[in-house]
C-alpha cells in the first residue's frame, strides 16, 4: 500500500540555525502517526514544512506518492494551535464561512454532532469556553472532508474531561479512515491515540515504531516501589538497581514474580508494594533527558 505522505532527507535551516536536519518517515493510510519532541527539537518546524506553509532548504515531500500539487490543500485539513476566531459570528456561521473556502464541504449538522457542537451552533465564538472552542478548531479542519489531517497540540489548556472528550472524537474520526499527524507534549495521549510515534530531538528522528515497541526496546522494565521503612537501604549483592530517597525504594526489575521472590527470600516486607509499569513518557525522558529546554 502506498504511504499517504512520506517525508525523504527533510532539511530546514534559518541561517546557521538547523532547525531539521536529514529527516525522513513514511506514513501509512488510515493511522494516527505522532510526532513528538522537546520544546526546540524541530518538530513543529517539521510539520509546518510538510503542511506547505514553509519552504524546505532540502529533501522531498510525497502525498499519495507523487509531489504535492494543487490537490493537497484541498484534501488536508489543519488544526493550528492556535487560531482566531470573529466574535461576532456563531459557530454555525463560523463553519459555513471557512466551508465556502472550498470547492468540497460536508452537510454541517453531521459533522456538528461528530464534534459535540449541536448545543453550541447559534452561540457566539467569544462565548465558547476552552473545551468547546477546541472542538470548533477541529470541526473548522473538518470542513473539506480532508484525506489527511494535521492537529498541532489539539489539547493544549483543556482539563482531563474535555481532553478526554476530544481523544474520543479523534478516535472517530480515525475509524471513517482519515489519517492523522498528531503532535502533542501529552505522553498520555500520544500513547492512547497513536498507531505510530517519532521521537525528534535536535532536528532529527532518534526513535520511531508503534508505542508498545517503543516502550519495550526503551524502558523493558517495570518499577516496584516499596516504602522506605520496609527496606531501610539496598543491601551491595542486592541484585536489581536499586535507588532509596527519604520515603520509598524503587527497584527496576524485569520481572515481577522474580523481584517478588527475591524480596520475600531476603525477608522484606511487602506492605505497601506498588508496581509501575513504563510508558510513553519514560520512552520521552530516556531519550531526550530530564533538563528543562526553554
Amino acid at each position: 500500500m502506498t504511504p499517504i505522505l512520506e517525508i525523504h532527507h527533510l532539511v530546514k535551516h534559518y541561517g546557521s540555525l538547523k532547525a531539521v536536519e536529514d529527516v525522513s518517515f513514511s506514513v501509512a493510510p488510515g493511522i494516527c502517526f505522532g510526532l513528538l519532541g522537546p520544546n526546540g527539537a524541530g518538530k513543529t518546524t517539521t510539520i509546518e514544512v510538510i503542511e506547505d506553509i514553509v519552504d524546505p532548504t532540502a529533501g522531498k515531500i510525497l502525498y499519495k506518492g507523487v509531489p504535492r500539487g494543487p490537490s493537497f490543500r484541498e484534501e488536508v485539513g489543519i488544526q493550528f494551535q492556535h487560531t482566531a476566531l470573529l466574535n461576532f459570528l456563531t459557530v454555525r456561521e463560523t463553519l459555513e464561512t471557512f466551508g465556502s473556502l472550498y470547492s468540497r464541504t460536508p452537510a454541517l449538522d453531521p459533522l456538528m454532532a461528530l464534534c459535540h457542537l449541536d448545543p453550541l451552533a447559534g452561540r457566539y465564538n467569544d462565548r465558547l469556553s476552552g473545551g468547546q472552542r477546541q472542538r470548533l478548531l477541529l470541526a473548522l479542519a473538518l470542513v473539506n472532508e480532508p484525506e489527511l489531517l494535521f492537529l498541532d497540540e489539539p489539547s493544549t489548556g483543556l482539563d482531563p474531561q474535555a481532553r478526554r472528550d476530544l481523544w474520543d472524537v479523534v478516535e472517530k474520526i480515525k475509524i471513517q479512515g482519515k489519517t492523522v499527524i498528531l503532535t502533542t507534549h501529552y505522553m498520555e495521549e500520544a500513547q492512547y491515540l497513536c498507531d505510530e510515534i517519532a521521537i525528534m530531538d535536535h532536528g532529527r528522528i532518534i526513535a520511531q515504531g508503534p508505542p508498545e515497541a517503543l516502550i519495550r526496546q526503551h524502558c523493558g522494565h517495570v518499577t516496584v516501589v516499596l516504602p522506605r521503612k520496609n527496606m531501610p537501604h539496598c543491601p551491595e549483592d542486592f541484585p536489581l538497581p536499586c535507588r532509596v530517597d527519604r520515603e520509598q525504594v524503587e527497584i527496576q526489575a524485569e520481572s515481577v514474580n522474580a523481584c517478588l521472590s527475591l524480596l520475600m527470600s531476603s525477608g522484606v516486607n511487602l506492605d505497601g508494594m506498588g508496581v509501575r509499569s513504563a510508558n510513553l513518557e519514560n520512552v520521552f525522558l530516556n531519550l531526550t533527558g530530564r533538563q528543562l529546554r526553554e
